[in-house]
């Protein structure tokens, strides 16, 4: 359209023309800026292999004595051949995703590998088509773009390392240079595993709750040696529900409250009112509590938001038990839109609008589940007698994720203290246990082990009854310190007792006792 100069307002903006401007090489420098947290980095990897239709995902941390050296996420998803790991590496290479896909921007495995990683690899594989890597340098995807051709031996060789997750198809990205592991001093690796593996199953735990709590799918953390190959540690991350109470606070509750909105229609959003003071990690252990209140936004049953008002009110003390759980629509739409790093949701006005008009199938408003809210906030803060547990060292190595999982939710922690190990080694025949204070470890007899786990193989989680017990029984024993003369006969008591136990477990074994009198 010519432009033809005028005192009136132009409504379209005149052009005399076009010209294609490429992204320029620093454009990858953007990428790795985009400020994901490690957990949430990894998590988006994770969306990769749920879309891939993973039942199995692996987050292996690769040791080299006190250091870390690599990070692998390995799935047995559907893999990638040549061309399409070429379009996994490109910038947006992927422009289209189906309705129910995880991933959505097309940048995701590019900005949350180059933003802690100095390389990313992938290698994959497919049914139909062999082995096959690419490499992404940040140095020279800064210069222009260039992605390496992993060798292909490797490639296989890799996939066959990993033949216990993958094995007709499946994918590994791998980081080498990973930045958070360059920051470890001499001796400290052990903490900051601890540190980084606890965020990083609360973080999967809470944004894949809906897929952990499937039976057909899994999400394992590993600590691996890289030269032996041995499992230093593998821990089954467990779904944290942030609406897994046991009872809900108010009765009446969840409600299901529809909120009209403008260009989306009705959007159902389920009310929850969670019981006050509650010490369940889904509850208190997800972050502040203040902070958790609100919208919990789910997009295909992944978790893109874990709280907040969305600007349509601030977020108040006396709220703190109010969550909603809210699923966006499966449409396009111009109300919602994802962040980058898929940790929360923008919304337009149309949303706090349909807010105001929201109610549930009696005609009770989404203004009177917040003031029931509040008046369960203030009746239990007006409440003086409380029972309060005292904190306790927490659960370590060799207890089941399930039960470290409730013995968190029942006891609050003291994450400052070394957690509490469990370890079968060879002690004399008449202890079935010792502890070790300066290590933080109980030590079982592995002379009785069976007793405890029959012919049932489970790894070094096993015997979670005895465990559990013996947690209970000795955890004061670790933090109070030094022995007395009191705690030691305690402890020569419940050895003989459950050292008895112990036997009469052999016999009836041996003898085929099926428990009938």
């Amino acid at each position: 359209m010519t432009y033809r100069p005028s005192d009136d307002w132009q409504y379209d903006v005149p052009t005399s023309g076009s010209k294609r401007l490429p992204p320029a090489p620093r454009s990858v420098e953007s990428l790795s800026h985009q400020g994901y947290s490690f957990e949430a980095a990894i998590a988006d990897l994770i969306d990769n292999s749920i879309d891939a239709g993973a039942t199995k995902v692996v987050i292996s941390f690769l040791r080299d004595g006190d250091r870390l050296v690599s990070l692998l996420i390995i799935d047995d998803g559907r893999g990638m051949d040549e061309a399409g790991l070429d379009v996994a590496m490109t910038v947006g290479g992927q422009s289209e995703y189906a309705p129910d896909a995880l991933g959505h921007f097309g940048a995701g495995l590019k900005a949350a590998s180059l933003s802690h990683a100095d390389s990313f690899s992938v290698i994959s594989r497919t049914k139909r088509s062999p082995s096959a890597g690419r490499r992404l340098l940040t140095s020279a995807a800064q210069t222009d773009f260039t992605c390496d051709i992993v060798d292909a031996r490797y490639c296989q060789d890799l996939v066959d390392r990993y033949d216990g997750v993958i094995e007709w198809h499946g994918t590994i990205v791998r980081w080498d240079g990973v930045r958070a592991f360059q920051t470890v001093t001499t001796g400290q690796t052990d903490r900051f595993l601890m540190e980084a593996l606890h965020k990083l199953e609360t973080h999967i735990g809470l944004h894949f709750h809906r897929f952990l709590s499937r039976d057909d799918f899994h999400i394992d953390v590993v600590v691996e040696d890289v030269h032996t190959r041995e499992e230093l540690s593998h821990d089954g991350i467990e779904p944290i529900d942030p609406f897994g109470y046991r009872v809900p606070g108010r009765k009446g509750y969840p409600r299901v409250f529809t909120a009209p909105i403008e260009k989306v229609g009705d959007l159902p959003m389920t009310a929850h009112i969670w019981p006050p003071k509650s010490g369940l990690v889904s509850f208190k252990g997800i972050g502040p509590v203040a902070e958790r209140q609100g919208f919990y936004i789910y997009r295909n049953d992944r978790l893109v938001q874990a709280g907040g008002w969305n600007n349509t009110r601030a977020p108040e003390t006396h709220h703190s038990l109010a969550r909603v759980a809210v699923d966006l629509p499966s449409f396009d739409n111009d109300v919602f839109s994802l962040t980058v790093k898929k940790d929360g949701v923008e919304v337009t006005p149309a949303f706090a609008r349909g807010l105001e008009k929201a109610a549930d199938a009696e005609g009770t408003t989404f203004g009177t589940f917040l003031k029931e809210a509040e008046a369960t906030y203030r009746d239990a803060a007006r409440r003086t007698s409380e029972v309060k547990r005292p904190e306790v060292i927490p659960p370590g190595k060799g207890l089941d994720p399930k039960l470290k999982r409730t013995l968190k939710d029942e006891l609050p922690q003291d994450d400052t203290e070394q957690s509490i190990a469990f370890r079968w080694e060879s002690l004399p025949a008449d202890q079935l246990f010792s502890i070790d204070r300066a290590e933080h470890v109980v030590r079982l007899n592995k002379k009785y082990r069976q007793a405890f786990s029959g012919d049932r193989r489970g790894g070094s989680n096993d015997a979670p009854v005895l465990k559990a017990t013996l947690y209970m029984l000795l955890e004061k024993n670790f933090r109070m310190g030094r022995s007395s003369a009191q705690r030691d006969d305690e402890m020569a008591l419940w050895n003989s007792v459950l050292l008895s136990a112990a036997h009469c477990e052999i016999a009836r074994y041996e003898s085929g006792a099926d428990g009938q009198d």
